[in-house]
């Protein structure tokens, strides 16, 4: 594949589009005029075949009240069968404005006002928002890191929910920032316990389509063949797939009657959102038509990942960084050559990159970035080169 080429065609300037990832940096960092390496969303444009079905509906000019028709499920759940061989039918679905909003309604519809809700930092942090915000009280059972590659110690894991009476677990799988692919046996022991002590599992799947050679994803509604489905909410979307967040269309996947009854009682008390008609669309014509591109996608993710991870461990070989098992996020140790509470002021103000950084995913997490690799190959070239120049700089 010709990734240069592939970038050229394909990875568009986004400054000055009114969008979040470059238009906020002033906003959120103090400062316009960094590269931009944060939040989960990419430089490459959507699919052709989005392109065109939103191009179509443009031309048509009406932008009415929208609905899901059978052809949308057809679409969504071919490919959930082909890519992940989980078999869906409507009455698991309903649908919402994202998987973030998903969280807040999920906490609020299956959990007591007073619930322990237990998380696995380093991890995504709306996490900590949807319990915080809504009066909750958090529980954390952190990560095992082992040189990069990070576990969940079951024992210490079942400890904490215990202690705490824990009712909640949000689960983020693939994992967000630490690229992990949990492995069957890794699922099914983490379901098992939280079944076991009638915790309900929130699973976050949104990455899902993003894992790489010898890492399948495998989605927690088919381990041991649906055994925990009674026990399990379900969020997922293409916006991450397809890059196509701002459309504000996701799903929320729930096999069980008597779950899915009291989430929609809860729905009804504060008001079913519409289908976005334009998400539907795009979403549609991404699961029919953006296979092949997005496949490319991935390749350029890997093309991007490797390059940073060859050249770190040639020019400074104590940079950590984590595997890429899922997602399309580097998470990187630095504290090798810095403090870790002089990481954030080193990327900012000395190489001038906008980062995630690791305190915004962990209580501990000092010392940590959390790099975007969904852009063009010349930003992460970049980047790698400011770092290393400035590290080498403070080694003089």
């Amino acid at each position: 594949m010709d990734f240069e080429k592939f970038c050229q065609e394909n990875c568009v300037e986004r400054r000055g589009t009114g969008t979040l990832k470059w238009d906020s940096l002033q906003d959120i960092f103090g400062d316009p005029d960094l590269l931009a390496l944060w939040v989960a969303d990419m430089e490459i444009q959507s699919p052709p075949s989005v392109r065109e079905a939103l191009q179509k509906r443009v031309e048509h000019g009406v932008f009415g009240y929208g609905r899901v028709e059978d052809h949308y499920y057809e679409a969504f759940f071919n490919w959930m069968k082909k890519r992940h061989g989980v078999e869906l039918k409507k009455e698991y679905i309903r649908f919402a404005t994202g998987v973030v909003g998903s969280l807040y309604t999920a906490v609020r519809t299956f959990t007591s006002p007073e619930a322990s809700i237990i998380i696995t930092p380093p991890v995504y942090y709306p996490f900590y928002d949807a319990i915080l915000n809504t009066g909750r009280k958090l529980v954390t059972c952190d990560l095992d890191n082992n040189g990069g590659h990070y576990t969940l110690d079951l024992e210490k894991f079942e400890k904490a929910i215990q202690e705490n009476k824990v009712e909640m677990f949000i689960f983020c799988t693939p994992h967000n920032p630490v690229c992990r692919v949990w492995t069957m046996e890794e699922l099914e022991g983490i379901l098992e316990v939280c079944k076991r002590n009638h915790v309900l599992v929130l699973a976050d799947e949104i990455h899902q389509d993003f894992t790489y050679e010898g890492h399948p994803f495998i989605s927690t509604a088919n381990v041991k063949d649906g055994k925990y489905r009674d026990n399990l909410i379900i969020l997922n979307a293409a916006s991450k797939t397809f890059n196509l967040a701002g459309l504000i269309h996701s799903h929320v996947v729930i096999f069980d009657d008597k779950l899915m009854e009291k989430y929609d009682a809860y729905i009804k008390t504060v008001g079913s959102p519409e289908a976005n008609l334009m998400g539907l669309i795009a979403v549609e014509a991404a699961y029919r038509g953006g296979e092949e591109y997005f496949d490319q996608v991935k390749a350029l993710i890997c093309h991007n990942y490797n390059y940073m991870k060859e050249t770190f461990a040639k020019e400074l070989p104590k940079i950590v960084v984590t595997p890429l098992e899922g997602t399309y996020l580097s998470w990187i140790d630095l504290r090798g050559y810095l403090p870790g509470e002089k990481v954030e002021e080193f990327i900012q103000k000395k190489c001038r990159l906008a980062c995630d950084v690791g305190e915004w995913f962990s209580f501990t997490g000092h010392g940590f970035i959390r790099i975007n690799q969904a852009t063009h190959t010349k930003n992460i070239k970049t980047a790698v080169e400011r770092i290393i120049t400035n590290i080498k700089a403070l080694e003089k």
